[in-house]
């Protein structure tokens, strides 16, 4: 402990071990390196744009408003497991709900059609 201009200064909260600075080091270095093959296909996803409206209804259909796979298991009347929502494990689930989202939106405000039907 230092003591300057009757303040007290506790040096361990400035440095560091070595051992904690090589291992946040090799961290650093590990995540500079990781490599995102689905990151042209996000790209790619994000840059589609809606022209018609022929499009805008096919992908708010294509893509459903709810996770397909979610189902409760039902064995004489009682429930007896659930199958969770597993969209969520899809790495692409970002994009393509936001794909729905804008087309949808092309639908309401370019076409004035009632999206009700797709939700």
């Amino acid at each position: 402990m230092l003591k300057t201009n009757n303040r007290r200064i506790f040096l361990p909260a400035f440095i560091s071990p070595l051992e904690e600075n090589n291992q946040a080091g090799s961290k650093k270095k590990f995540a500079q390196t990781r490599l995102d093959l689905l990151q042209p296909l996000r790209q790619w996803l994000d840059k589609i744009e809606i022209p018609n409206r022929e499009l805008a209804q096919f992908i708010a259909k294509l893509i459903p408003a709810q996770c397909p796979f979610e189902r409760d298991i039902m064995l004489f009347g009682r429930k007896v497991g659930h199958i969770p929502p597993l969209c969520k494990l899809n790495p692409l689930y970002d994009e393509l709900v936001y794909l729905r989202f804008r087309a949808l939106c092309y639908l309401v405000d370019q076409c004035g059609e009632d999206i009700q039907s797709y939700c």
